[in-house]
């Protein structure tokens, strides 16, 4: 990557994707905002959702457990939690990662 290089905002995003898909801005953001509702509704509903060839997010149950304050030094007790995570597919990886 270069140094100059910034990432595309929402904006540029759904802009991009009007001028791709010829509809409008405000379409092209209901077409996101309703792929993220349904995302939502699966993680819900079944604890994983994919975007084909792209990435695939998974609900995940983390157990307690002990950890140290880094400033102190001190143990301290982390509760258990759920979180999402993001597990970048296969095809995409090889693509943007270059081998070794």
């Amino acid at each position: 990557m270069t140094t100059d290089a910034r990432r595309m905002g929402k904006s540029e995003l759904f802009s991009h994707f009007a001028e791709r898909f010829d509809v409008k801005r405000t379409q092209a953001r209901e077409f996101f905002d309703e792929l993220t509702a349904l995302a939502e509704k699966e993680l819900k509903r079944s604890g994983e959702f994919v975007l084909p060839g792209m990435v695939k997010l998974v609900v995940q149950k983390r157990k307690a457990r002990m950890g140290r304050n880094p400033a102190t030094g001190e143990a301290i007790k982390i509760p258990a939690k759920t979180v999402v995570k993001a597990r970048i597919a296969k095809q995409l990886k090889d693509t943007v990662l270059p081998r070794k």
